[in-house]
């Protein structure tokens, strides 16, 4: 099995760089003796189908090992991992070659006519996928609840928040008060300033980014109403809102930026939009308005 320096070994001690360059299944299985018995079969579930492991969020692999997601963090940390993100990470890296780790279905031989056919082919898939799955009463909920808000605040951070900021823009040029602040500490102080009349909308593909969820607890316990799109049925972020839509694909559950699963959020963002568009009375002159704005700035 191929041994992995993980990232930001430089920064580590010595035995902890040591320690960094034992394979993921080795360590958890010398490891086994020492664990807490709710760690032990967490570790267990692992060692069983790391390949499985992979595709599950970490409420999943919970739910798997009959313990708590914070057991899974635990004994990420104990075996040296930052979570349990880097937990998936490792197992591919050293479970999956390089290049299906990029995309499933590329081979390293492959041309550039062939990689870019296999990746319209796979995001073409996975977005029909992800469509025929969806949940369309809670996309109806979501467009509800969007329009009985006084306001709109996108939660996402990383790869998430150029949707955000695309949602919000959006929402805007169809008279609906959305926003998106980027700086993450900021975005935290404004959620816990939202009222009971407002809606806090979490993006995250894990749903168990820590400052997504931050930022989310915030919204709920200043009362207001939170709702989220995310690639996995179960995750701390899903436990957390009170609407959640479900979009994603097992193709891309183990990627680092998983690229297809934020083209399947937008796209069910372009749902949402839609349909609050055709829903709203007001869409059509708010549109006008924003049409007449975009002309001043195209020669």
């Amino acid at each position: 099995m191929t041994e992995l320096l993980l990232p930001d070994a430089e920064s580590r001690t010595a035995p902890e760089r040591s320690q960094a360059v034992v394979p993921l299944l080795e360590r958890l299985r010398s490891r086994l003796r020492s664990l807490t018995p709710a760690e032990r079969r967490v570790a267990e579930v692992v060692l069983r189908d790391p390949l499985e492991v992979i595709h599950l969020s970490v409420t999943e692999l919970a739910t798997s090992a009959d313990t708590s997601a914070a057991t899974v963090v635990r004994l990420c940390s104990s075996i040296g991992l930052r979570g349990y993100q880097e937990l998936k990470i490792t197992l591919a890296t050293q479970s999956i070659p390089s290049e299906k780790r990029v995309l499933d279905q590329v081979d390293t031989g492959d041309d550039v006519e062939s990689v870019a056919t296999k990746v319209f082919r796979s995001t073409a898939s996975a977005t029909e996928a992800a469509g025929a799955a969806l949940d369309h009463a809670m996309l109806g909920r979501l467009a509800d609840a969007v329009l009985d808000a006084d306001r709109v605040l996108f939660g996402a951070v990383g790869t998430s928040a150029p949707l955000a900021q695309d949602a919000a823009y959006r929402l805007t040029t169809i008279g609906i008060p959305a926003t998106f602040i980027p700086d993450v500490h900021t975005q935290h102080v404004s959620a816990r300033m939202l009222g009971p009349r407002d809606l806090f909308f979490a993006i995250s593909h894990t749903g168990s980014t820590v400052e997504t969820l931050a930022a989310t607890r915030a919204a709920r316990d200043a009362g207001a109403r939170t709702a989220a799109i995310t690639s996995f049925r179960s995750s701390p972020l899903t436990e957390t809102v009170d609407l959640a839509l479900v979009a994603g694909s097992a193709e891309t559950a183990y990627r680092v930026e998983a690229m297809t699963s934020r083209i399947v959020h937008f796209v069910v963002l372009d749902a949402l939009y839609v349909t609050l568009t055709l829903r709203r009375g007001e869409s059509v002159s708010a549109l006008a308005l924003t049409e007449d704005v975009l002309i001043e700035h195209r020669l």
